[in-house]
């Protein structure tokens, strides 16, 4: 891994990202409705620890706390997400004035900061409700979510200039509809291609909804992204790894940068699972490319695929495991670093894949790296602090595969670090730790790890070789602080 800091090209932007379920907490304050989420975790056995979304981080009730953290990171921008169910309790109709007062002061406060605000409409957190009458396999779903960005729009948009619709559709619906792993946890399979569509039309009636509020408004979409490689040159791992490709990568980026499905067995599929006729898919399709100003991409490792080998154990390979029944398998990553997530540590997949989008996409708008970041299990030490010099190193070798991509042609703006604060880590609970700031989960103190520091150096690096007019030597290590 590269030992000194990148050089960021001029206009660069540095920020951090979180999600309501994930920080918030105040599980029962201000008239919240119950998310998927919370139903989840109150089922035994799907969190580990039995850990719950209730509390969390907190964030609710100490988020001036971490504005002010936020502040003196020095970061540009902060992403972070709004609870659907904090702003509408069953997911549409009356607006809990309590909740929306949250999320103003929250953007106040970050103003006041000098900090951008980057809303995230949806990650993951349906309105129970919604769930209860069919979820994001009903069509009407995809228009409740468009009425909530217009509630959100007209409440936030005298402020906030920059959305983004929805987080991570290929996650959410594979291990959450296809897999049991994520709320819902239905389990159905590739049945669950309606889910995708559903998904897809919501981000496309909701980048409607923002426009519908005029110019100034910046719209995008976050999808996770991944180079797929085959395990071997055979035909059939080459195939296996191709439809892999094509479902979790070009099956949600496709529709939404192209208008078409990746290809037409897939469009076949979509049409036939969700019962539409030609005419109606290609209506979707229209509204589901709606043009966007920015393109978030979530990078966190490489995957690789071959066709199902005969007495060959595929579980604990990757964070899910497979239903036995699907043509391909995953293969473990071997002879690189890992996270404590037990994650590839594999800086160069992001070069890969922001390329191969640039490639695939001509006129693909700018491009946020709006997820990057790394689980690493260390706490306070003896002197206090968190000497975390892994995070260092894999945030600065990922900034450097960001520059590599600039250099080959790629069009992006902007990185944020996952995430800014150590918090719920969905099914894994409060395990891993993803955070520049560490935060005990007993008595939710928050201690400033080393990366914090780093990071904060960083921006500051950056923004006074600009002022200087040009680049500088970078800086390097941050020392123990």
């Amino acid at each position: 891994m590269p030992t000194r800091d990148p050089i960021l090209p001029p206009g660069f932007r540095l920020g951090t990202a979180t999600a309501a379920a994930q920080i918030e907490g105040g599980a029962d304050a201000d008239g919240r409705g119950p998310s998927i989420w919370d139903t989840f975790a109150a089922e035994p056995g799907r969190i580990r620890g039995g850990d719950t979304p209730a509390v969390a981080c907190d964030h609710y009730h100490r988020h001036a706390e971490d504005v002010r953290d936020l502040a003196e990171l020095g970061v540009d921008d902060y992403r972070f997400s709004i609870s659907w169910s904090r702003v509408l309790p069953t997911g549409s109709g009356r607006v809990n004035g309590p909740g929306l007062d949250f999320y103003s002061r929250l953007v106040d406060d970050l103003l006041a900061a000098g900090i951008r605000p980057v809303p995230t409409l949806y990650h993951w957190d349906l309105p129970q409700t919604l769930q209860d009458e069919g979820g994001w396999l009903r069509r009407d779903t995809s228009r409740a979510l468009a009425d909530y960005a217009a509630v959100m729009v007209d409440a936030l948009g005298d402020r906030v200039t920059r959305w983004l619709t929805l987080n991570e559709m290929n996650v959410h619906t594979l291990y959450g509809h296809g897999l049991t792993d994520h709320a819902p946890a239905l389990g159905m399979g590739l049945d669950c291609l309606p889910v995708a569509h559903n998904l897809l039309r919501a981000h496309g009636l909701a980048v409607e909804a923002i426009r519908a509020a005029g110019p100034r408004h910046e719209v995008g979409v976050v999808q996770q992204h991944f180079p797929v490689l085959a395990a071997t040159d055979s035909a059939e791992d080459v195939e296996a790894a191709e439809m892999f490709r094509i479902l979790t990568n070009w099956l949600f980026s496709d529709p939404v940068l192209r208008g078409t499905y990746p290809e037409d067995w897939v469009a076949e599929l979509v049409m036939n699972s969700a019962g539409l006729t030609p005419d109606q898919l290609d209506r979707d399709l229209a509204v589901i490319a709606g043009p966007l100003d920015h393109y978030g991409v979530n990078y966190y490792e490489p995957t690789v695929i071959e066709a199902p080998r005969a007495d060959t154990d595929y579980s604990g390979v990757l964070e899910v495991d497979f239903p036995q029944d699907m043509p391909f398998r995953p293969v473990r990553i071997e002879g690189v670093e890992r996270t404590d997530f037990d994650w590839p540590i594999v800086p160069s997949g992001l070069t890969d894949i922001l390329v191969s989008l640039h490639e695939r996409y001509p006129g693909l708008p700018p491009v946020t790296v709006t997820e990057n970041g790394c689980s690493y299990h260390d706490g306070p030490g003896p002197d206090g602090a968190v000497h975390d010099a892994r995070r260092i190193d894999f945030l600065r070798a990922h900034l450097a595969a960001v520059v590599d991509a600039v250099d080959a042609g790629v069009n992006v703006d902007g990185y944020y670090v996952w995430s800014a604060v150590d918090n719920f880590e969905w099914a894994a609970g409060y395990a891993e730790r993803f955070g520049l700031v560490h935060v005990d989960h007993g008595t939710l103190a928050r201690t400033r790890k080393d990366s914090w520091y780093w990071y904060r150096d960083l921006i500051a690096e950056h923004r006074e070789r600009l002022a200087r007019g040009g680049p500088t030597r970078p800086s390097g290590a941050h020392p123990a602080v």
